[in-house]
């Protein structure tokens, strides 16, 4: 029996809102603090498919957790606690308006544009001669919008200071901490037998202080390779083994899936999603080194609800 939680309605001494996004529910309570619940809700294409992933939740949670806790020397983070395996509470903060997206190696978007026959991106010049997938002499940030309809947009750091999105200052400091985080995790990557290739931070401000926020160093905000291999597959031309949810995206487009108007998103047996749920769970132990720990699956949306009830009383 397939126990994901897809949804939450819970009410909470001091609660204001509750935002809904594709995976995750997040309670303010006094316009103070943030509440993020990380679903079982797994989406693919901009769409949430029709069930759950097991401990897809508590993956994700953790994951992130882990890379607040160990990056919090460098810069200050919106996290206070982990009160329950699916849950963190943390600083309700101003968000900045843009995304810092950092890239070690030319894939994905970059590659696509590269490909494309453009030689700048977000401002930034581009050498000629790259292959797809290959290393950038040093990592280059590529900003982009946090548009509130549509998709994010590529913007550069010359045009994100004169629509004054974040002051000269601001973001020259958002650009040091960009850097110093994903120092840190292509490090702890590295000692795992893994490349962290890309990712996003997105950063907020809370009593003149700025935080880092939200989750950081995810299989659903980063891509990782296999670092074995790396090379001969570039030089040969062939795709770079993966750590991500990219299976998922794979078994849909097999199944004739791609979040286009008039498809139909196929049927996910039992079966199929308890091997999600196991990718998920060895994405985990690939990337934290960690050994994975199921919590109890009787009753979550009660456990959920105690374990932050009682933090919230005690603690806030």
């Amino acid at each position: 029996m397939n126990k994901a939680i897809v949804t939450t309605n819970f009410t909470f001494p001091g609660l204001k809102d509750v935002y809904k996004g594709k995976v995750r529910d997040v309670y303010n309570i006094n316009n103070e603090y943030l509440v993020m619940v990380v679903s079982d809700r797994i989406s693919a294409f901009d769409v949430v498919l029709p069930k759950g992933i097991p401990f897809k939740g508590q993956v994700l949670n953790q994951i992130a957790s882990k890379f607040l806790d160990a990056t919090s020397d460098i810069v200050p983070n919106w996290k206070i606690a982990t009160p329950d395996p699916m849950v963190t509470v943390g600083h309700l903060c101003e968000p900045y308006k843009v995304e810092m997206v950092i890239r070690g190696y030319l894939t994905g978007h970059a590659w696509r544009e590269y490909n494309s026959g453009k030689r700048t991106l977000c401002g930034l010049q581009l050498p000629e001669g790259m292959k797809e997938n290959q290393k950038f002499a040093e990592p280059i940030i590529t900003p982009t919008t946090k548009a509130s309809e549509g998709h994010d947009e590529d913007i550069s750091h010359e045009e994100i200071i004169s629509q004054g999105l974040v002051s000269a200052e601001e973001y020259t400091k958002l650009e040091q901490y960009t850097r110093a985080i994903f120092q840190r995790g292509t490090e702890m990557a590295a000692q795992m037998g893994l490349i962290l290739v890309d990712t996003k931070y997105e950063f907020g401000k809370k009593d003149g202080v700025i935080y880092l926020i939200d989750e950081i160093h995810t299989p659903d905000s980063s891509r990782y390779f296999y670092a074995d291999g790396y090379q001969e597959r570039l030089a040969k031309g062939e795709n770079q083994k993966q750590l991500s949810k990219e299976f998922v995206r794979q078994w849909l487009i097999e199944n004739n899936f791609q979040g286009k108007e008039g498809q139909q998103v196929p049927f996910m047996s039992d079966d199929f999603v308890a091997q999600i749920s196991e990718r998920y769970i060895e994405l985990f132990e690939h990337i934290t080194g960690d050994k994975f720990v199921k919590a109890e699956l009787v009753d979550v949306n009660e456990r959920i609800f105690q374990n932050i009830s009682d933090f919230i009383t005690k603690k806030l």
